[in-house]
């Protein structure tokens, strides 16, 4: 394998990239997409919490994906959570369906989340959510990560 001149005297290293260097990686991915005549990307968070009194009992948050100014048209679930002692009483469809009506709000269509077990995959289902991909084994039990998504209207 011949490695051109240019190449001869770099090294390939594992390690974190310093704030520098991350700067750097992000601003070549910005003038890419912006050589390619696509938008720069970014992300907007969405955060619901459910309180009671001043005690966070649970959340619903995530991040709108906007190309420029303009959303994508979808949000990425990140994290729907509630306590143990409220959970089983509808705060969980509380919390989903309130973000769905606010993303339908904001112009949003396409929710997509990362899920695993059988109670949470049922609990998606219920509220109209399909899976389109599954990564076997990701966990250490063996059990899959499961992708789901869902159109709102």
């Amino acid at each position: 394998m011949e490695i051109k001149a240019q190449l001869k005297d770099v090294q390939i290293l594992q390690r974190e990239l310093t704030p520098q260097e991350t700067e750097q990686v992000n601003a070549g991915f910005d003038a890419l997409s912006l050589e390619e005549g696509v938008a720069l990307e970014s992300r907007e968070p969405i955060n619901l919490l459910a309180m009671k009194e001043n005690e966070l009992i649970g959340c619903a948050t995530g991040s709108a994906h906007k190309n420029g100014e303009e959303y994508t048209g979808w949000f990425h679930l990140t994290d729907l959570y509630v306590e143990k002692e409220y959970r089983d009483q509808g705060m969980g469809s509380e919390l989903l369906n309130e973000l769905e009506e606010t993303l339908r709000q904001m112009g949003i269509r396409h929710i997509w989340l990362w899920t695993s077990a059988e109670p949470t995959l049922r609990f998606y289902r219920r509220h109209g959510y399909t899976q389109f991909t599954e990564m076997e084994n990701w966990y250490s039990d063996g059990s899959s990560r499961i992708g789901m998504r869902k159109t709102i209207t």
